[in-house]
């Protein structure tokens, strides 16, 4: 019976230890969440996804990280980025209300921004449509791309049409690495 032990072992914390394990460039990931205006996103929808898991005092990195994108992603259906906005610390119902909020306001200035950068490239499209955030307060995102939220969270993924991880990174790539990973 002891022998048996450790295979028993392996089928009971398998689905844990996957959950926890690194991210790996080349493995296929379908990531599921809801952003704030309700959209269903996934990583492995269709779309090259480029992710920007960040906690609020790194906000303004994935500002930077969205200043970076190169033109051919800006406007093309095919492309996609998205903030997801981890909170270390517990909210209430109200205050995450509130939160949302804020964080709707903030997506709309946003996209007034990226909308002059559209009138520029003549490309006629809504760019509110394209920007895309995710408010993650209990952690349970972050742990999907093995993360915990803290005040120092900052981490980019790109993710193919299909899931495959294509490309990540632990601090802001330069305009030309961001680039290289999108073609």
């Amino acid at each position: 019976m002891n022998r048996w032990l450790p295979f028993l072992a392996l089928a009971i914390f398998h689905p844990l230890i996957s959950i926890f394990a690194d991210l790996s460039v080349g493995q296929t990931y379908r990531i599921s969440f809801t952003d704030l205006d309700g959209n269903d996103l996934s990583t492995a929808d269709g779309h090259i996804t480029t992710v920007a898991l960040v906690s609020k005092a790194n906000v303004d990195k994935a500002h930077a990280l969205g200043d970076r994108t190169p033109d051919l992603c800006l406007g093309n259906p095919s492309y996609r980025m998205l903030t997801i906005v981890a909170f270390e610390t517990e909210h209430t119902r109200p205050m995450r209300a509130f939160i949302m909020s804020i964080m709707r306001r903030r997506v709309s200035s946003e996209a007034h921004r990226l909308q002059d950068r559209y009138n520029q490239l003549k490309v006629a499209r809504d760019a509110r449509k394209d920007i895309f955030a995710v408010a993650d307060f209990d952690g349970a995102i972050a742990a999907k791309f093995d993360s915990k939220p803290s005040a120092t969270l900052f981490r980019i993924f790109v993710f193919g049409k299909n899931g495959e991880l294509l490309k990540q990174w632990d601090d802001l790539p330069s305009a030309e690495d961001l680039a290289a990973a999108l073609k």
